[in-house]
């Protein structure tokens, strides 16, 4: 069973702040370095790092060669991301001592990955594999299009949110991952219980995981329905957290452990990462987490 992880990578420049800057505010940093993040990487990386064998579908910049060497340390496969002319996509982070953070995203060759890209690398794919999506790159349409001929199951987390886009996307997915906000957004509502209750009925045969942050995870699909607490932990820096939930999650869920396993798995490992520092770097092994939860 392979993953194949259509997904953004991002070179991530993370400043320490006081505060977010505000307009008009010229704000001195404490500290700053560079990163490999990106939501694709990141999920990429958790997904190898929890034992599943995840293949990237991406793009990068011919100048960043060195990302290709960072994910294949970190156990993914590497063969379907194409090396192109232009600026590899990038963030800029503001991380504060209360491990809030602020990012500004530019896709750069995100947006450049092509068709016949995906088509190759989702030539051997079958009902036995998984597809994951994320809305940082081209080529979505594209990938579930296939997905639906091959037999491919798809799950999409459709961050950054852009309700117009996403959702003519629905149909074509599996497993749904959400935020609370992007759930009340993409069902036009004001509460997450109008969401979950929204989005289950009007796609009924949508399995849905909702993150409540502080409150846990829920999962709702033909298994019924699924919460888990959130561990209490001393978060430093939360920006790959969502990711690591992801990654984890997916590849318990992808290989056959029940949804309550995988939610706590996922949450185990996102408790783990935001007691860390930076987005892929933060990102546990699977044996610390299993320590964790046997702790």
């Amino acid at each position: 069973m392979t993953i194949y992880n259509l997904g953004s990578i991002n070179l991530d420049h993370v400043y320490r702040v006081d505060h977010f800057v505000r307009p008009g505010e010229t704000l001195a940093s404490s500290d700053y370095h560079t990163v490999l993040g990106g939501k694709g990487a990141n999920q990429s990386i958790a997904l190898a790092r929890a034992g599943a064998h995840v293949q990237h579908i991406g793009a990068i910049g011919q100048a960043d060669n060195w990302v290709l060497d960072q994910l294949a340390e970190a156990g993914v496969d590497t063969v379907s991301i194409t090396p192109l002319d232009g600026a590899s996509g990038h963030a800029i982070i503001q991380l504060t001592d209360d491990a809030e953070n602020a990012i500004l995203f530019y896709p750069g060759t995100n947006h450049n990955v092509t068709r016949q890209q995906i088509e190759r690398a989702l030539a051997p794919a079958g009902p036995d594999d998984w597809l994951l999506l994320q809305n940082e790159t081209s080529g979505l349409a594209d990938a579930m299009a296939q997905a639906a001929r091959q037999g491919i199951r798809v799950a999409f987390n459709p961050a950054p949110m852009t309700r117009d886009s996403v959702i003519p996307l629905l149909a074509g997915v599996d497993l749904l991952i959400v935020n609370e906000v992007e759930a009340m957004d993409l069902a036009g509502v004001d509460s997450v219980t109008e969401a979950e209750a929204s989005l289950h009925r009007d796609y009924p045969g949508l399995a849905l995981i909702l993150t409540l942050g502080r409150e846990g995870v829920v999962y709702i699909g033909p298994e019924g329905r699924s919460r888990v607490a959130a561990f209490a932990v001393d978060a430093v820096d939360t920006t790959a957290a969502g990711d690591t939930f992801i990654g984890y999650c997916l590849a318990a869920l992808a290989g056959g452990e029940q949804p309550e396993t995988a939610l706590r798995l996922g949450s185990a490992a996102a408790a783990l990462c935001v007691t860390r520092v930076g987005a892929s770097a933060s990102i546990p092994e699977r044996a610390a987490v299993l320590d964790f939860l046997r702790n």
